[in-house]
């Protein structure tokens, strides 16, 4: 058994049995696998024991592995996984994110959402999209401040870019917090998708994505239905000197 298999099966017991402590079905929470930083050959793995969804930190980091995958066949059933960008995107990088992306779980402005839209429609897609809500101080945390002008801005201009496909909203919880801190942010981003669902009916914001290595089977408990894992999947990553420390898994 490889460690990767094992992991993934220590995993889902641990997430099964999250979910029977919060009266869940274990269907109600996606797992998505953190693959930024490791190779194409370690999403080539996961697939095999049956992972389809990825997430990936940076465009330029996943272009190559794309690039490298293709040239290597390492990807057979690429037309079976989806990949979703879960880290920051700069509004000059759109173009290239929607060509190569299937989701992006970190929208966080309304320049940002102009810049996808023309994008997803130059490629024929309708891109789906998550928005990142900032609900702790950190100042390396990235995403819309729930009560801001700008997430106002963005809800009300969202049903009118037809190439977007607003799924639900993404955040993180505070570093090292304790338990009922960590739970409070997770609680706190239900509060606004229930809010903001009941203000603008257009929208259909069911996906919640919250709840990373550590902090999961909390986030699973407070309505979480999708968790980001890859330390607890992958093993310990060695990021590269021009990474930033932001964790997003």
């Amino acid at each position: 058994m490889t460690a990767l298999k094992e992991n993934l099966e220590r995993l889902e017991d641990a997430i099964s049995a999250a979910c029977r402590a919060a009266g869940r079905a274990r269907g109600e929470v996606e797992l998505m696998a953190v693959s930024k930083t490791f190779p194409a050959e370690a999403v080539a793995e996961a697939a095999a024991l049956g992972l389809t969804l990825f997430g990936e930190n940076r465009v330029q980091e996943f272009g190559a592995k794309v690039s490298h995958a293709a040239e290597h066949g390492t990807w057979a059933v690429r037309d079976q996984l989806r990949f979703n960008l879960i880290g920051h995107l700069q509004s000059n990088k759109a173009a290239r994110a929607a060509e190569l992306f299937d989701g992006i779980d970190s929208l966080d402005s309304v320049r940002l959402a102009e810049r996808l839209d023309e994008a997803a429609g130059r490629y024929g897609k309708r891109l789906p999209v998550l928005i990142e809500v900032k609900l702790s101080p950190e100042a390396a945390k990235t995403g819309l401040e729930p009560e801001s002008d700008e997430a106002a801005q963005l809800l009300e201009r969202l049903p009118d870019f037809l190439n977007l496909d607003a799924r639900g909203l993404m955040t993180i919880a505070p570093w090292g917090a304790p338990e009922d801190m960590t739970r409070a942010c997770f609680r706190s981003l239900c509060a606004w998708r229930d809010r903001w669902a009941s203000v603008h009916p257009n929208l259909h914001l069911n996906v919640l994505s919250m709840g990373m290595s550590g902090d999961y089977a909390l986030a699973i408990a407070e309505g979480s239905t999708r968790i980001r894992i890859g330390t607890a999947l992958f093993g310990k990553r060695t990021p590269p000197p021009t990474e930033p420390t932001l964790e997003l898994e």
